[in-house]
């Protein structure tokens, strides 16, 4: 299942222009960062190392001016945006939904081209939106590891990575601790309760499946922590 999608259309290797176009955008931001921030924090995270290390700051610098809205001359770190898409090459990043976990399928392309991309998509983005995310994707620029579950926790906030808990973070912990569909707002007693009721029948010592335990605890801990904040 598709959860996010970012087309970014650049110049050939071949060719001596650097140009850079957006193609299809599929960019969920809601609950922030979203699927769509997400994705493209792992493109940003995947591309920036083999950028030229003296190039990195200026990445910071433009996603600071695309968080505070200001107009950024052309052409931007030595690449012109463009509408156009006539005679360029595409790469493709998607973040797919694989079950109740989410897949990242990145594309490769000019290193450069890719994070530009990334950020070009961002600044389409409305201004609340712009300023959540922007704070989000300088995190995945900082990441150095596999762009997996750990990318996610840290970029999401969440220890969780069920579909469902990115998706939806309070219907999720609501239905996890029992609470009835449609339930409205709920008191940090009765949360806390039923927090523990739920830990109790998870632990192993009480019978709990000891291979999922740890999984079931922490999301349990999870969805404490977004009911009572």
């Amino acid at each position: 299942m598709l959860l996010a999608e970012l087309e970014v259309w650049h110049s050939r290797p071949t060719t001596p222009t650097r140009r850079v176009a957006l193609g299809h955008l599929v960019l969920p931001v809601d609950p922030a960062p979203g699927f769509g921030g997400l994705l493209l924090g792992a493109v940003m995270a995947a591309h920036l190392p083999a950028i030229d290390d003296d190039l990195v700051p200026d990445v910071h610098r433009l996603l600071d001016q695309v968080h505070d809205g200001h107009r950024v001359t052309q052409p931007r770190l030595r690449h012109r945006y463009q509408v156009d898409r006539h005679g360029l090459a595409v790469t493709a990043h998607r973040l797919e939904g694989d079950g109740d976990n989410v897949r990242f399928d990145l594309g490769s392309g000019s290193p450069l081209a890719q994070v530009l991309g990334a950020i070009y998509a961002v600044e389409r983005l409305d201004r609340a939106s712009r300023q959540l995310l922007v704070p989000v994707l300088h995190r995945a620029m900082r990441w150095r590891g596999p762009i997996g579950p750990s990318f996610v926790t840290n970029l999401a906030g969440t220890t969780s990575t069920s579909l469902q808990a990115m998706a939806d973070p309070r219907a999720w912990a609501l239905e996890l601790l029992g609470f009835p569909l449609g339930t409205g707002k709920v008191a940090k007693k009765e949360v806390t309760a039923r927090y523990r009721d739920a830990l109790r029948r998870a632990h192993p010592d009480h019978g709990g499946d000891e291979r999922a335990a740890s999984k079931a605890i922490a999301d349990l801990g999870e969805a404490r922590k977004i009911l009572t904040p």
